[in-house]
């Protein structure tokens, strides 16, 4: 290298490291004046991984493959300056974030504090599958899209809960064939889920749950149902790639990506099609076998982007949360004999057992009154909360209530663009709000006053604005399932190998890393 080189080299790096400065220097400035002018004190509880959070990246990736990265995030709170304090300051890949378990401040995020803050990328990141829909937009989007969703869910159509049986008997058969041996109920539970969805939601069900090992290979289903399946599950994998990659989730765009966006749209755009195409008779009549979402939602809106946008979002939003919830409700019934025990007793009492099974009598309303079984969904989702964090974006500069000072009692600044991370997967374990044995499976905490009084911490269902429009649906699907599968096979034990707690897979949604492997019989 020539003497000139060497001084433009020197040079550079020069600049470089007065450009880094000048950044650090003006942030810093700047946020002193902020946190004057709006009240705010600094967060002094930071977690640092010494490398502006460079490091870190690459434990995250390998703590994910492991499916250790949701118990990994968890453990952060107990590593800061301050555990006591439920947050904290990180940086990943030089970009500071807050991280949050704090009721008080997620109440502010998804309520008090609601225009302040917005889903950040997720429009950019989803767009290709999902289009512009309630999951992905913000702002006005949102609110229409919100106004024409929110009937769709009312009690009547919730209390649909028979159309499931046919799945169920489908499904019932997979585990029949296991003949009481090791089998993994997850994969089927995404089957049963997708295939019930799309029948509520398109007025077909794509079948996934039918092939040649029960018998009814081919199935009786409408057009592009065959694929359909694989192709959504290919699309969210890169949809989670997208998220990762923040500002750089153009890049991900090959041709496995727009093969299996491209066969997604071509059924949802296939049964709009026909729905547009219908009169309104013909869709009544449609509708007389059970509700159907598409029929209803043409009344509203006869745009067919919108239509397929609105359907795929609320697919994607409830397929998967709900598949979860089985899996993990099965995990935790096969480690704990005697609350299947009690779970059976209960069911049993309502709607009968085996042959004498009374499945007309279970409903909407019959399902509302099992208190134990409710005590038990909310125990699963108080351990395995579908969405286990997530996250805002501040759209200007603004405060959060507390988090800041010596204590973390005083107000914070949030200055525009900075994300906010919240953990409702950690927030559900903290002994201040479910006693000393919040770690613990214990269905029986939810006849304790305690957990009557515990307001925004606990949140499986997010709140504020953007609570969940299927919670509902949701519950009920998953109590129907259980009650139908505890009165077909009465016996349920543990197959997994691997020791109590379970470790968890979180992408768009958590499940189960390596499955729930039981035997029914």
């Amino acid at each position: 290298m020539s003497e000139l080189s060497s001084v433009l080299v020197r040079y550079f790096v020069y600049i470089v490291i007065a450009a880094v400065a000048y950044s650090v220097l003006d942030s810093y400035i700047t946020s002193y004046f902020l946190r004057k002018k709006l009240g705010a004190k600094p967060i002094y509880n930071v977690e640092t991984d010494g490398a502006l959070g460079f490091r870190i990246w690459r434990t995250i990736l390998d703590k994910r493959a492991k499916g250790e990265a949701t118990d990994f995030f968890h453990e952060k709170y107990k590593l800061t300056r301050n555990p006591d304090i439920p947050t904290f300051t990180s940086k990943v890949i030089g970009k500071s974030i807050i991280k949050t378990k704090d009721p008080e401040i997620i109440k502010a995020l998804l309520a008090t504090q609601f225009e302040d803050f917005a889903l950040g990328e997720r429009h950019s990141h989803f767009f290709p599958l999902l289009g512009d829909g309630i999951f992905t937009l913000d702002g006005e989007g949102w609110k229409h899209s919100r106004a024409m969703l929110r009937p769709q869910f009312v009690k009547e159509q919730v209390a649909h809960v028979h159309t499931l049986e046919p799945h169920i008997q489908v499904l019932a058969k997979h585990i029949r064939n296991a003949k009481g041996g090791v089998i993994d109920l997850q994969p089927l539970f995404f089957r049963l889920t997708i295939d019930s969805a799309t029948e509520f939601l398109f007025g077909s069900s794509v079948g996934s749950l039918r092939d040649e090992s029960v018998g009814i290979a081919g199935g009786d289903f409408d057009f592009g149902a065959k694929g359909f399946a694989e192709a959504f599950n290919t699309a969210q994998e890169y949809l989670t790639t997208r998220i990762m990659l923040s500002k750089l989730a153009w890049l991900v765009n090959n041709q496995e990506f727009r093969d299996s966006t491209a066969k997604v749209h071509e059924f949802a755009d296939h049964y709009v099609r026909k729905a547009l195409e219908a009169t309104p008779e013909e869709l009544e009549e449609k509708s007389k076998g059970g509700y159907v979402f598409l029929y209803e939602l043409v009344k509203q809106t006869r745009n067919p982007k919108v239509l397929r946008d609105q359907l795929l979002n609320i697919l994607l939003a409830g397929r998967d949360t709900t598949a979860g919830l089985l899996s993990f409700a099965i995990y935790e019934l096969a480690h704990k004999p005697e609350v299947w025990a009690k779970l059976k007793e209960e069911i049993y009492g309502k709607f009968g057992s085996g042959d004498d099974a009374r499945v007309g009598d279970i409903t909407f309303e019959s399902l509302k009154r099992c208190e134990y079984l409710k005590a038990f969904l909310n125990e699963v989702l108080r351990l395995y909360p579908s969405v286990p964090q997530n996250f805002r974006v501040a759209v200007k500069n603004t405060t959060l209530p507390r988090g800041g000072g010596p204590q973390g009692n005083d107000p914070i600044l949030v200055r525009k663009g900075e994300i906010v991370n919240y953990s409702c997967y950690s927030m559900h374990r903290e002994q201040i709000y479910y006693g000393k044995d919040a770690d613990e499976f214990k269905p029986e905490r939810w006849f304790e006053e305690r957990t009557k009084k515990l307001g925004w911490a606990y949140l499986p269902f997010n709140g504020g604005p953007r609570i969940c429009l299927g919670q509902q649906f949701a519950l009920t699907e998953a109590s129907y399932v259980i009650a139908r599968l505890a009165q077909m096979f009465p016996n349920i034990e543990n197959r997994d190998p691997d020791p109590y707690p379970p470790k968890k897979a979180s992408v768009l949604t958590m499940s189960l890393y390596k499955g729930a492997l039981v035997a029914m019989y």
